[in-house]
């Protein structure tokens, strides 16, 4: 049996949780996330981190250990625990430290890295990030700014997008990290098409939905009104949605971004495409402040991540709120599921070749 067949047939997920920053709330929310029995319920799980800092988590909120621990260089699916922490000894940042460090951004990498590898080789079913620092990857000399260039270079994925689960919203950004004037200078028909072609992949691959609705945000008020408050609808996003829909994606648009979000609570599309930042995150956050994830799509195996930071001002106070981090393994755990169960009736289908 191939190692594509056997992990077709083998029932178990197994998902990967790289640790953060070790100075930041990383080892608190994955530790507070996977010691709920409902969590850790439908998976194993292989946290890749320090141990020491993950003890010190879970005796600082007074949480009985309940995973087990082995070398980091021997990774496996079959480990007994149903969490095992891949420990990496061979840092050590002190419990004191509550910010940025060459020592945190070398280890944190390294999780990321290992993890990554661990995906494509088939050992883990998807990846879950807990946050890092990019100041700590920058003092490590890290040539990627953080996650999400990483794992483009590493799965070679020049084409990618980030992707936002909120409650029933599930927003893919057309630009993401840019100033807003700047975005008329970056705004292209491809970067408009590029994130709609992706969300329609992603819905079927990972969320089952066979033939997904997406709706396009507008980038002006009242979507440009014909073109009186600006041409960017009529010039940039309707060529994109119909190249778009040209290629077989049900896809329609533009909309006013005022609306489109309440539309797409109440059902009408299955995902949306966004224009910018804040058009939506202001969204994702009024409908699930606590519990929102990040997902990268685009890539060839499977990464959610909690909606926030290191947050090393509470780091270390036992008061972190890991309901996003909860949020991100299941979701981790559900697109696992889905992409399996849709492999497996292929490879049936295709009678095992």
């Amino acid at each position: 049996m191939d190692k594509f067949s056997h992990h077709i047939y083998d029932n178990k997920i197994v998902i990967g949780v790289t640790m953060g920053d070790p100075a930041g709330i990383g080892p608190e929310i994955v530790i507070k996330a996977l010691s709920d029995p409902l969590v850790r319920r439908d998976a194993k799980f292989i946290i890749f981190g320090m141990n020491e800092q993950l003890v010190y988590a879970a005796d600082q909120n007074e949480i009985e250990p309940f995973w087990g621990r082995h070398q980091h260089e021997k990774l496996s699916r079959d480990y007994p625990h149903n969490v095992m922490v891949a420990d990496y000894d061979d840092y050590s940042v002190p419990a004191y430290l509550k910010g940025p460090s060459r020592m945190s951004g070398e280890a944190s990498v390294r999780f990321c890295i290992d993890a990554i590898e661990a995906a494509k080789d088939g050992i883990i079913d998807g990846i879950v990030t807990a946050p890092i620092s990019k100041v700590s990857w920058k003092m490590a000399d890290a040539p990627w700014p953080g996650h999400t260039e990483l794992l483009g270079e590493k799965c070679k994925a020049p084409r990618r997008a980030m992707m936002f689960v909120a409650g029933p919203l599930k927003i893919a950004l057309a630009t993401i990290h840019d100033a807003l004037f700047d975005v008329r200078n970056k705004f292209t028909i491809g970067r408009v098409f590029e994130p709609i072609d992706l969300l329609n992949d992603a819905l079927k691959e990972f969320f089952g939905i066979e033939k997904p609705h997406i709706g396009v945000a507008a980038l002006n008020p009242h979507a440009g009104e014909e073109g009186q408050f600006g041409d960017e609808e009529a010039r940039i996003i309707t060529p994109a949605i119909t190249m778009a829909q040209q290629g077989g994606i049900n896809v329609t648009g533009p909309y006013p971004a005022d609306t489109i979000f309440v539309r797409a609570m109440k059902g009408e599309f299955d995902g949306v495409v966004a224009m910018y930042h804040d058009q939506a995150m202001i969204p994702v956050k009024l409908v699930a402040w606590d519990e929102a994830v990040n997902v990268t799509i685009g890539l060839k195996i499977i990464r959610t991540s909690p909606a926030h930071g290191t947050a090393f001002d509470i780091a270390g106070k036992g008061v972190a709120n890991a309901a996003s981090m909860k949020e991100a393994i299941k979701l981790a755990v559900d697109m696992a599921k889905i992409r399996k169960a849709q492999r497996s009736r292929w490879y049936r289908k295709s009678g095992g070749q």
